[in-house]
């Protein structure tokens, strides 16, 4: 598989026009489902009761959300929780009402929808505030990775090269949150897990390609930035893809035979990691193309004086 992507010879620089537009119709369409639809925030962090339910046998589960519905417990999500027996229910916030009471009621709606037995595995309750503070700790998380990003790039290469890797992290994370906006999809604390791993492979596979360009700015003296950039994005294409390609493959198995308890970090991981490969080829190093780097910013700076120092 090395053997098919070594030698290539592909003009990613002659394509930033195309790239620029893809990347900017991507942010518009996040911007707008993030704010205009929203997103489906989970228990996690818009507070409420979290049940687990284990039935004898399989249970129907639309015949379950008819039942909530008709016991009148406002939003509820229900779904399958490790195996086809066990059903994990989701219900909002109720005023004035014990966990107790609310899980008496959800066994009472349910006991005419399967001739099996049902037994409470266990009753969570993540009040609102608890909530609010979830979803500020997170968001604070997220700001704090991308400021601990920008210091490390900036003192490792170049500030040009801090503000590409950055946009391109940025991107991933703002494309990721869209998709899940604009879906429906419900947005827990395991998807902001899975939003920092992005966070740290974009970023490793950014700081990949950043190192062959410093070394072929540093290595060759006659071609132009774009041919430095184009000639050392091809030779880290191999591995780009590779690793990649590999680590997809074990996200979309999560995916795929996992379960809905890890469907949403699943996904946020194929999303991110499929946009952080591009992002690495095109939105950071693209950024750093237009903002005019050259191979004196990537040179050590020479101290006056050190010839001198070096005489007898």
């Amino acid at each position: 598989m090395h053997s098919l992507f070594e030698g290539t010879n592909f003009d990613f620089m002659g394509r930033q026009k195309l790239a620029t537009w893809f990347s900017g119709i991507t942010m518009v369409l996040s911007f707008v489902a993030i704010f205009g639809m929203g997103l489906n925030l989970g228990v996690d962090f818009t507070g409420g009761y979290t049940m687990e339910l284990a039935y004898q046998e399989s249970p129907d589960l639309p015949t379950i959300r008819t039942a909530l519905e008709t016991a009148e417990l406002g939003d509820t999500l229900v779904q399958n929780f490790g195996t086809a027996k066990s059903v994990l229910v989701r219900i909002a916030p109720q005023e004035g009402l014990a966990a107790n009471t609310i899980s008496q009621t959800v066994l009472t709606a349910l006991k005419t929808t399967s001739d099996s037995s049902i037994s409470v595995r266990s009753v969570d309750f993540v009040g609102p505030q608890v909530g609010e503070e979830l979803r500020e700790k997170g968001g604070l998380s997220i700001l704090i990775a991308l400021g601990a990003i920008a210091v490390y790039v900036w003192m490792r290469y170049e500030k040009k090269f801090a503000v590409g890797a950055i946009l391109a992290t940025v991107h991933d994370i703002i494309v990721t949150i869209g998709f899940f906006a604009l879906f429906g999809i419900e947005f827990n604390l395991t998807v902001l897990a899975a939003l920092l791993a992005v966070i740290g492979y974009s970023l490793n596979d950014t700081i990949v390609v950043y190192d062959r360009i410093r070394e072929n700015f540093r290595k060759i003296r006659d071609a132009s930035p774009e041919q430095v950039m184009n000639d050392a994005i091809n030779q880290t294409l191999s591995r780009t893809l590779i690793t990649s390609g590999t680590t997809l493959m074990v996200v979309v198995s999560m995916l795929l035979l996992g379960g809905p308890t890890i469907h949403g970090f699943a996904l946020a991981l194929l999303i991110g990691i499929g946009y952080g490969t591009y992002s690495s080829i095109f939105v950071a190093s693209m950024t750093v193309k237009a903002m005019g780097i050259s191979r004196e910013d990537l040179l050590p700076v020479e101290k006056e004086g050190t010839e001198l120092d070096s005489l007898p």
